[in-house]
């Protein structure tokens, strides 16, 4: 599976992006058809602590599934995107089977 990790107004270091890697390789192995996917980090340029913005789109067959989420640092704002992530996949294998 290809993970694209690109980062917007800073640049990412080798360490966020493992971190990113491991978290989204956990959140695919749950659901065996993902084609692949596509981590975006912002840094929001506003004036609040809660500036950083993790976006992880999954592709799979049909859909894809995706999550934005915003907190204080880029570690807990993929975590809380890989959550969102693990109940949509949940929620599509259950729907797929219902089929």
């Amino acid at each position: 599976m290809k993970i694209t990790i690109s980062s917007l107004h800073f640049k990412s270091d080798i360490k966020l992006e493992n971190f990113v890697r491991e978290k989204v390789t956990k959140v695919s192995n749950l659901f065996d058809g993902v084609i692949g996917s596509d981590v975006t980090l912002k840094l929001d340029q506003s004036s609040t602590n809660e500036n950083k913005i993790a976006e992880i789109r999954i592709q799979i067959p049909g859909n894809d599934l995706f999550a934005k989420k915003q907190a204080k640092s880029f570690e807990e704002a993929v975590d809380n995107a890989v959550d969102a992530l693990r109940k949509q996949i949940t929620r599509h294998k259950q729907k797929v089977k219902g089929l």
